[in-house]
């Protein structure tokens, strides 16, 4: 895991994963480099139109406001050269988003600076970088295509798989290899044995930190633990957070019934699991991030 800063939550981000940049990577792929970075430069004054990551890193820089003080920090990281990138960094003021760091790679992953940056959390539209940003001992994943409802809420909503987001994967393999009844009988037995960390927890953990900075009942952030388990599997998961010391606003062990309805009353900001099935359902109610992470993703 690289060394994540202590007094800050950082959150690094790909410009397509920020802006919408459809009409821009049609060009590259239909009419090649030279013609995309003419069209970028053409168009570095006319601001993109926000991406299926936007409202979340707005409402995450919008705790610095709320808080007095800088405690999220967004890096935007891009294979854009810093010459046809200038169009993302003028979207940027233009929008009003205090970020001011970034890594232009000219067409080159830009995974590699994630740690040096100290994030807690990567999101991309690109699944290859996200993949190397986990194995890094990073929180990641890929931004989908999300059909999202207009919230006028000013709390941040986040929420989160169980097994293999949250949790290690350890348990769902039991289920993947010997079915259901094996799952639920592993799982009755090993209630009080805390499942290992998943590649979330360290930015849950980041989270609760800055919840607490708030006064009690007033923070505008809620975390939402939406899992396909139900009881008795759910102890496990209880006695985990439990024994990790972090609390979850919400919980929803819904036995395998779809979630993308439950992500929507709930009204996520953004919802992150691992398996695919799970983000096809939720992306046409809010934004996803798919974590291609664990035994489903093998």
């Amino acid at each position: 895991m690289p060394t994540s800063s202590l007094d800050k939550l950082v959150i690094a981000i790909s410009s397509r994963a920020l802006f919408n940049l459809e009409d821009s990577h049609r060009v590259f792929e239909e009419q090649g480099l030279a013609a995309y970075q003419q069209y970028q430069i053409e168009r570095e004054d006319q601001p993109l139109e926000p991406g299926d990551a936007f409202d979340l890193v707005k409402k995450l820089l919008n705790l610095n406001v709320l808080l007095d003080k800088s405690r999220v920090e967004v890096i935007l990281l891009s294979r854009n050269s810093a010459d046809t990138g200038l169009r993302v960094f003028n979207s940027i003021q233009h929008y009003g988003l205090s970020i001011t760091r970034a890594a232009f790679c000219s067409g080159d992953s830009p995974y590699r600076y994630i740690g040096a940056f100290g994030s807690h959390l990567f999101l991309s539209t690109d699944g290859a970088d996200v993949r190397q940003a986990l194995e890094l001992g990073v929180a990641a994943a890929t931004i989908l295509p999300s059909q999202k409802a207009t919230a006028d809420e000013k709390i941040l909503k986040i929420a989160f798989d169980g097994d293999a987001v949250l949790f290690s994967d350890e348990a769902e393999r039991v289920y993947k290899t010997a079915g259901l009844e094996a799952f639920t009988a592993s799982e009755k037995s090993a209630a009080n044995e805390p499942l290992s960390g998943g590649p979330f927890k360290p930015f849950l953990a980041a989270l609760q930190q800055i919840q607490t900075e708030f006064p009690t009942g007033e923070a505008p952030i809620r975390t939402c633990l939406v899992t396909a388990r139900s009881a008795p599997a759910h102890e496990r998961v209880v006695k985990t957070l439990r024994a990790w010391n972090i609390r979850i606003d919400e919980s929803l062990f819904l036995g395998g019934l779809d979630k993308g309805e439950f992500l929507k009353a709930f009204h996520a900001d953004v919802f992150f699991d691992d398996q695919q099935g799970h983000c096809e359902s939720a992306r046409g109610h809010v934004a996803t991030g798919h974590v291609p992470h664990g035994i489903a993703n093998d």
